[in-house]
């Protein structure tokens, strides 16, 4: 990692809520290592953008941060993986909880065959939320908080797959948001939408920001540049650069960075 990178995440990082803080952490699928020695911070109330060529790391430190990677076979890792302090991978935490806490998006919509109302209450009811009145309350809040309520309050009773794509995707945000987490994970969120879609999504992820830490996995640079608060260049597997987005897409300090913001490479 650059001197730079260091720099940028040089912040406390035991004392705020939803602070999500990599220490020269490294993953391996059996042999071959995704990523070396990331040192890395991603602060609540900020958008963190993850940026850098397809296989270079991005998608393998998001699903990281929240254990997904660790259900496959032959993986391992070094180095540490905090969130507010606490070491993911402690043996003292449990994924469930760890996974309620730190939410996740793909990037193709994947609503379960369920009305739009159970896919919101999915969560809290697996978490032990029974009474109705509870579970209304909370479905009406993430629908709202994704921006999904006033198209879904007359359906939600309907499949959740009558739904267009981007109202799919708002709806998977909701399903993750239904159980009040710290730390919302965006794998490519928009890739597969309208650019109509895609502006919801990008104004959803704007609003969101006041009361999570997220951090969003995108090959767009304009998608980067318009939602982030900090960028993080990710090249074979190395952090290469970090900072935040307004200096990165200006005056980036690190030549592969140049070359891949302006299209020299990637």
């Amino acid at each position: 990692m650059t001197a730079s990178a260091a720099r940028a995440t040089d912040v406390a990082v035991d004392t705020a809520r939803g602070l999500v803080h990599a220490d020269r952490f490294s993953f391996w699928y059996g042999k071959v290592q995704a990523l070396h020695e990331i040192t890395l911070t991603a602060e609540p109330a900020r958008v963190t953008a993850l940026i850098g060529p397809s296989g270079c790391g991005k998608s393998t430190f998001l699903r990281s941060i929240n254990r997904m990677n660790a259900l496959l076979p032959g993986v391992r890792h070094t180095g540490g993986l905090r969130l507010d302090g606490t070491d993911v991978y402690s043996g003292d935490v449990d994924p469930v909880t760890l996974r309620r806490r730190v939410g996740m998006v793909f990037q193709r919509s994947n609503p379960f065959p369920k009305s739009i109302y159970d896919n919101v209450a999915y969560g809290p009811r697996i978490n032990g939320v029974r009474a109705r009145a509870d579970l209304d309350e909370l479905v009406e809040s993430a629908l709202r908080r994704a921006a999904l309520w006033d198209e879904a309050k007359d359906r939600l009773r309907e499949s959740a797959w009558k739904l267009s794509g981007g109202q799919q995707q708002r709806l998977c945000i909701a399903r993750a948001l239904a159980n009040e987490p710290e730390v919302l994970l965006l794998d490519e969120p928009a890739s597969a939408l309208d650019p109509i879609a895609t502006q919801k999504i990008e104004e959803l992820v704007y609003e969101l920001r006041r009361d999570l830490t997220i951090i969003i996995v995108t090959h767009n640079l304009q998608q980067a540049a318009r939602v982030s608060d900090v960028t993080a260049f990710f090249y074979l597997g190395h952090l290469v650069e970090v900072g935040p987005t307004s200096r990165m897409f200006t005056r980036p300090l690190q030549e592969q960075t140049e070359a891949y913001i302006t299209g020299r490479f990637g």
